[in-house]
C-alpha cells in the first residue's frame, strides 16, 4: 500500500472537518525502517485502560516505519511541540538533544486538511463522538448518533483525543486514536489525524495543555 505519493490541497475547512470518521482511503509515502531493536510487540500490546482493554495490534501487518520510534529530529522548535509531516505521514513529538517519537498517523482526503501552526487547547480520555447534520445526511445510518456516540473501543474517535485551536478558535481539527488501525499511513480521514490507539495514549501521556502544533 506504500508505493505511491498524493499531494493534498489544505486550508481552513467547515463543520464537516469535525468529524473525523473514515472516508476512501489514498495511498501516501514509503515510510523509512525503524530502529531495528524496537520490541513493537510489546508496546503494541493488549492493555488495560480504565475499565476497557485495548485489543493487541498486529504489527506484523504495519510497515514497520508506521510504528512508535525513537529518531534523529533536527528542528528548532522547543521540546513539547507536535510536528505533523502529512507527505509521512508521520507525528513527532519533539524531544531534547535533537530527538523526536516518530509515529504513523493518517491524515484527512484531498480537500479535508490544513497546514499552519495551532495548539492544544484541551485533551479527552475516550472522547464522544457527535456526527455533523451533514454527515448524517450523507449516512442515514448515522441517525441514531445525532446526539453523539459514547467514547469506547467502537467509537472513531478512539483511546484519546487532543483537540487542536487554530487561529484562536476551535479548528474543527483532531489527534485521536481510532478504531480502524489499518488506515494508519494512509490519507484515509475527513480532516483529523489518526493514531494507534496504544499510541495517542503515549502522547496523550506526554503533550501539556497548550502546547503548540504545526503541520507541514
Amino acid at each position: 500500500m506504500m508505493n505511491a505519493r498524493r499531494g493534498f490541497l489544505l486550508g481552513v475547512g467547515g463543520s464537516m472537518l469535525a468529524a473525523c470518521v473514515p472516508t476512501d482511503m489514498d495511498v501516501v509515502q514509503a515510510p523509512p525502517e525503524p530502529d531495528p531493536g524496537y520490541a513493537f510487540a510489546e508496546i503494541y500490546a493488549s492493555r488495560a485502560d480504565g475499565n476497557r482493554t485495548l485489543p493487541a495490534i498486529d504489527v506484523e501487518s504495519f510497515h514497520p516505519g508506521l510504528l512508535r520510534t525513537r529518531v534523529d529530529f533536527a528542528t528548532d522548535q522547543a521540546p513539547g511541540t507536535i510536528v505533523i509531516d502529512t507527505k509521512g505521514p508521520f507525528l513527532y513529538f519533539v524531544e531534547p538533544e535533537g530527538k523526536a517519537t516518530r509515529y504513523g498517523i493518517a491524515i484527512g482526503r484531498e480537500g479535508f486538511g490544513w497546514t499552519g501552526t495551532g495548539y492544544i487547547a484541551r485533551t479527552a480520555r475516550w472522547p464522544g463522538w457527535t456526527p455533523p447534520p451533514e454527515m448524517i445526511a450523507r449516512d442515514p445510518s448515522l441517525e441514531k448518533w445525532r446526539g453523539g456516540m459514547p467514547g469506547g473501543l467502537s467509537n472513531p474517535l478512539g483511546a484519546r483525543a487532543l483537540y487542536i485551536n487554530f487561529g484562536g478558535r476551535d479548528s474543527g481539527y483532531r489527534i485521536h486514536g481510532t478504531n480502524q488501525p489499518k488506515s494508519i499511513g494512509w490519507a484515509a480521514s475527513s480532516g483529523c489525524f489518526r493514531m494507534l490507539n496504544q499510541d495517542v495514549i503515549d502522547l496523550y501521556d506526554r503533550t501539556a495543555k497548550g502546547a503548540k502544533v504545526i503541520v507541514v
